[in-house]
C-alpha cells in the first residue's frame, strides 16, 4: 500500500518543489546459506534524533529486549566531546534545547552524561523588528497573569544552549551504559532492497541492508535518521516537498566584551528581525556567544571573507544600525570596523535592549549553510519510519530543528512500545500510524509558522511593517497569549 498523504501536506504550500525518488523494484533473494542477520529495529544515522530513539528503546523495560542496530557512516568516536575540552573554545554547531527536549533526555538517562559546564540555560529572549524597533520579550514571569503566581513546577528557563557534540556524546555514553545496541560505525549503506522468501522466513516486505563492511541486515522496522538527503526515504519512495529560501545561515562562536553575559543567573538571548533575515546571539558559558545570522548568499559570502575585527564589528552593527546602514557596509571591500565605529556614535540606541558588544570571533568557526524548507509527505511506510531532518527541515529563526527531532524520537519510542505491549508487528503500517498522526500535524504547524514569519519580516516598507509592529506589541502586552506561544515553542511545557 503506498504511503498515505495527509490532507495538511497537500494544502500546506501553494508553490513547492517536489522531490521524487524511484522505488527500487529488484528484490534481494536469500537462501539459508546467505540469510541476513535479523533485527527488530535498524536505525540509519547517528545524530541526536537517531541516538535518542535507540537510547529511549533500550531505557524502556517494554522495549529493551528488542534487537537493535545503529549504522553511521562517520566515526562516532571522533565526533565525541573531549573530556578536557577548554571553556575558551566552543563548537559553532550549537542548538537551543527546549525544556521538553531536556526532559526527554532526562527520562532516557542521557542528560546526566552531558558536560554541564558547557551548557548555558537562559531565561529570557528579546526579539525586535529591525525596521520599526517593535519589541517582544519572552520570559516565563511576564508571560503569566499577575494574579497567578508561578507554581513550583513551572519553569523559569526558556531553553538551554548546548553544543551538538555535547548532546551526541551524552547519548553515546548512555547507550554504552545501557548496552544491547549493535553499532556499525564508519560503515555506509551500500544498498537497501526488499527481501524475498527464504526457507525459514518471508522477507518479502522487509528492507534488506547491504553494508560497506560486507554484512547484510534485515529490518523488521527501518528508521531513517539519515538527514535531509535520506537514503531511507529514497528507498521508501516517500516524496519530500519544499523550497529553498535563497538565504544562508552564517554561524560563528563569539567572544564578548568584559565578562560577557556577567555573573547573573538571568541570561538573555537576542534576535533582531532584519529584512534579509534574522540575526540571533545566544549565550554560551563565560564570555562566549553563539551567532546565527540568516542573510542573502552574497552577504553571507562577504561576511565569511572579512578579517576577525571587521566580522566582529559587522555583528555589532547587525544589532545596532539601520538596515540601510547594513546594506552599505556590505558593499565595502575593507574597513568595516572603522566605518561602524563612526556610525555608531551618531546612532541612538538603548544599551539595555541589545547584547554586549562582540570583541572577537573564535578562529575557524565562521561558516554558512543554505536555508531550506522540506517536508516529507508522510513519516511512515511499510516497515519504514522517518525522524529528524529525514522527515523535515525548517528555517532556523525559531531554533526548533533539533527539538523537532527529539520530539520525533520520543513519539516513535512510545509508538513502538504500544505495539510491543499489544502484540502488534512493530513494522506494520497500522502499528506506525499513531506516530505519523501525532508528529506530522505538529511539525507541519511549526514549519508553517516559521515560514510565514520569515516572509512577513522580509518586507521592508509599507503598511505591513506597521501592522506587524502593532501585532508584536499587542502580543507582548498580553501575558497569557504570550505564555501560550512560549509553551508551544517549548514543547508543551
Amino acid at each position: 500500500m503506498p504511503p498515505r498523504v495527509p490532507l495538511a501536506a497537500r494544502r500546506a504550500l501553494s508553490s513547492t518543489i517536489v522531490i521524487r525518488f524511484p522505488v527500487r523494484s529488484r528484490r534481494w533473494f536469500a537462501s539459508s546459506s546467505d540469510a541476513p542477520e535479523i533485527y527488530d529495529v535498524v536505525c540509519v544515522g547517528g545524530g541526536p534524533a537517531g541516538l535518542s530513539l535507540l537510547a529511549g528503546l533500550k531505557a524502556s523495560p517494554v522495549t529493551n529486549g528488542l534487537k537493535v542496530a545503529l549504522i553511521e557512516g562517520q566515526d562516532l568516536q571522533k565526533n565525541r566531546l573531549q573530556k578536557d575540552a577548554s571553556l575558551e573554545s566552543f563548537s559553532n554547531r550549537c542548538s537551543s534545547l527546549t525544556p521538553a527536549s531536556v526532559r526527554n533526555l532526562q527520562e532516557i538517562g542521557a542528560w546526566t552524561h552531558a558536560n554541564a559546564s558547557r551548557i548555558q540555560p537562559y531565561q529570557e529572549m528579546q526579539v525586535w523588528d529591525g525596521v520599526s524597533d517593535a519589541r517582544i520579550s519572552f520570559d516565563w514571569d511576564t508571560a503569566r497573569s499577575p494574579l497567578t503566581p508561578r507554581k513550583p513546577t513551572q519553569p523559569t528557563t526558556i531553553a538551554y544552549m548546548i553544543e551538538n557534540v555535547n548532546t551526541v556524546t551524552a547519548l553515546l555514553s548512555r547507550l554504552e551504559e545501557l548496552g544491547g545496541v549493535d553499532v556499525f560505525s564508519s560503515t555506509k549503506v551500500n544498498s537497501i532492497e526488499l527481501g524475498a522468501d527464504t526457507e525459514k522466513l518471508d522477507f518479502s516486505s522487509w528492507p534488506i541492508l547491504s553494508l560497506s563492511n560486507g554484512k547484510t541486515l534485515a529490518a523488521r522496522l527501518l528508521v531513517g535518521a539519515d538527514g535531509a538527503n535520506s537514503p531511507v526515504r529514497t528507498f521508501a519512495g516517500i516524496p519530500s516537498r519544499g523550497f529553498d529560501y535563497d538565504r544562508h545561515g552564517v554561524v560563528a562562536t563569539l567572544t564578548l566584551e568584559g565578562p560577557g553575559w556577567g555573573g547573573l543567573d538571568h541570561k538573555i538571548a537576542y534576535q533582531r528581525l532584519l529584512p534579509t533575515g534574522p540575526i540571533a546571539m545566544l549565550p554560551l558559558p563565560g564570555n562566549k556567544a553563539s551567532l546565527v545570522w540568516s542573510t542573502t548568499p552574497e552577504r553571507a559570502a562577504k561576511l565569511k571573507s572579512l578579517p576577525p575585527n571587521d566580522f566582529a564589528a559587522m555583528v555589532n552593527a547587525g544589532f545596532r544600525l539601520s538596515p540601510t546602514d547594513l546594506e552599505y557596509l556590505h558593499t565595502l571591500a575593507t574597513g568595516q570596523e572603522e566605518e561602524i565605529a563612526w556610525r555608531a556614535k551618531h546612532t541612538p540606541f538603548n544599551k539595555r535592549s541589545i547584547p554586549v558588544r562582540v570583541t572577537d570571533v573564535q578562529p575557524g568557526t565562521v561558516a554558512s549553510f543554505p536555508l531550506r524548507m522540506r517536508h516529507a509527505d508522510t513519516y511512515t511506510g511499510e516497515r519504514v519510519a522517518l525522524v529528524g531532518d529525514a522527515a523535515h527541515t525548517i528555517h532556523p529563526l525559531a531554533g526548533q530543528g533539533l527539538n523537532q527531532g527529539q520530539g520525533d524520537a520520543a513519539a516513535l519510542v512510545r509508538t513502538i512500545s504500544r505495539a510491543v505491549q499489544t502484540g502488534q508487528d512493530i513494522g506494520s503500517t497500522l502499528a506506525l500510524e499513531s506516530y505519523n498522526s501525532e508528529r506530522y500535524a505538529e511539525n507541519n504547524a511549526m514549519l508553517g509558522v516559521c515560514d510565514k514569519l520569515h516572509r512577513l519580516y522580509s518586507v521592508e516598507s509599507g503598511p505591513v511593517v506597521g501592522l506587524r509592529s502593532v501585532g508584536l506589541r499587542a502580543v507582548n502586552a498580553m501575558g497569557p497569549l504570550k505564555g501560550f506561544f512560549m509553551s508551544r515553542a517549548a514543547g508543551g511545557v
